[in-house]
């Protein structure tokens, strides 16, 4: 291994379902050690992780890593977004956490809306309009249904915050991963003290929100990590914004993320404010504004309808009228939470790899249906579609994308630019440069270039025409009868 050129720093990427920590020359962008842990998640009615298994993963990825990690300069984390992490007074949690993909407080989410002033006014307020992913509707379902817990808490937290305040001692967070609480205004970037009030949380129990460029804090004695006793650490973000830092992305480029959630997101300097919801209005991490559409249902989705089929992923074979409707988790876009999966077309000459094809189908065009509500009116419609994440290295999902968006499609060799983009805000404190403009000098977003196809408009509309009459069977919570 060559020695680094420049000083060494981490970033760190705790997901859903694993945290992963790569250790980068901030000279030249490359990768020096890696490593990786997984932490479970509750199956059931909710989605629930012990953050303190987040701690643990942490340690373990940065073991994996080696001597490196001693060295680093600067540390920044990002993080899976919207997640409650609730804290007493000594900093250990109250219950686990509530994950973003969690969904039982949709009736909260409707209630909200409704208190105050309807989803214009949301949209308005706060960028976006509260689903059931949004932290501020865990906030109202914990205080209905567990108010005991919510009394024992001193201190609220976002998964990203709670690693970074473990490792400085200073409860902080940023404008990208706190624009998708609910609790803090777009307008003014402050926290709402009225919907607080909503909600009866004291705002004396968040965090500071950290400023872009600003160190959050310095690592403290006693936290057991590979890293030395005043190593900067940078504010960290959420993990679409630290993937944007990661891309080194420019306002008018296309993103869709294909993880175990999808997402559609693209730079903006005007500020977002969708009243229809499908559009969160999201900070960026860096004083621009990410306007993104998630989906709850992607690869995790079609991977298990792989399994029911007992098929490859990649087996995927075309030229079926089937219809499927992957909603297996619910859905966020379109905001669906009590759904589940449909099948409609179904035929005696169906085959399993044709009802595969048609999962693919249906969770791409959830995406494609909010990307032009994401991307500004002057972007460019012929610019290249980035395509990242988990399923964007599978050749099923890359000509599902090709097909269906009519654009060109283009797929980073970098891996993993949830870390990668923290690690170039880690840079970015070293330097005093922009983040983005660390990963636009580290060349993360070049890689191959997939040509435009013609759209395939007819799939696109049958898709769009089940999912117009399914509507009110959709709309049921079954789980209330």
């Amino acid at each position: 291994m060559s020695a680094a050129e420049g000083p060494l720093v981490v970033g760190v990427d705790t997901s859903t379902q694993s945290t992963k920590a790569l250790v980068v020359d901030a000279a030249t962008g490359r990768v020096v050690a890696s490593g990786q842990a997984p932490h479970t998640v509750s199956s059931g009615a909710g989605r629930e992780s012990d953050p303190r298994e987040w701690w643990d993963a942490l340690g373990e990825a940065l073991n994996q890593c080696g001597e490196v990690a001693h060295e680093a300069a600067a540390v920044s984390i990002g993080g899976q977004q919207h997640g409650l992490v609730t804290l007493d007074g000594r900093g250990e949690p109250v219950r686990p956490a509530l994950l973003w993909n969690d969904v039982r407080s949709a009736p909260q989410a409707r209630r909200l809306i409704d208190e105050l002033g309807g989803a214009k006014a949301w949209a308005e307020r706060t960028g976006s309009v509260p689903s059931a992913s949004f932290t501020v509707t865990k906030w109202a379902w914990l205080a209905e249904h567990e108010p005991e817990a919510a009394r024992a808490v001193k201190a609220v937290r976002l998964p990203h915050d709670y690693l970074t305040e473990r490792l400085t001692g200073e409860g902080t967070t940023d404008r990208g991963d706190v624009s998708g609480t609910g609790w803090w205004a777009s307008g003014t970037e402050e926290y709402d003290e009225g919907i607080l009030a909503r909600v009866g949380l004291d705002p004396a129990l968040l965090p500071r929100v950290v400023r872009p460029g600003e160190v959050a804090g310095t690592v403290r004695d006693g936290h057991g990590l590979p890293f030395s006793k005043g190593t900067l650490v940078a504010a960290g973000t959420g993990d679409n914004a630290a993937a944007a830092l990661g891309l080194g992305l420019r306002p008018g480029v296309p993103v869709m993320s294909l993880g175990t959630s999808g997402t559609v997101y693209a730079v903006s300097q005007r500020r977002p404010a969708d009243p229809t919801g499908t559009v969160a209005g999201f900070a960026d991490a860096r004083g621009d504004w990410l306007p993104l559409a998630c989906t709850l249902n992607c690869t995790l989705a079609v991977d298990r309808v792989a399994a029911l089929l007992r098929l490859d992923r990649e087996a995927v074979e075309p030229g079926t009228d089937a219809t499927f409707l992957p909603f297996l988790d619910g859905e966020r876009t379109p905001n669906l939470p009590h759904s589940s999966g449909l099948l409609y077309g179904l035929r005696h000459d169906t085959t399993a790899g044709q009802l595969l094809q048609a999962a693919y189908d249906g969770a791409v065009h959830s995406l494609l249906g909010a990307l032009d509500l994401v991307l500004d009116a002057d972007a460019d419609p012929s610019a290249p579609l980035l395509l990242i994440g988990g399923g964007a290295r599978g050749s099923a999902w890359q000509q599902t994308v090709r097909r269906l968006s009519g654009r060109p499609v283009q797929i980073p060799e970098a891996k993993e630019l949830v870390a990668l983009g923290a690690a170039a805000q880690a840079a970015g404190l070293l330097t005093g440069e922009d983040a983005a403009a660390v990963a636009r000098r580290w060349n993360t977003a070049a890689g191959s270039v997939l040509d435009a196809v013609e759209r395939d408009e007819a799939t696109l509309n049958r898709i769009t025409g089940v999912l117009s009459d399914a509507a009110p069977l959709l709309e049921r919570d079954v789980t209330s009868h």
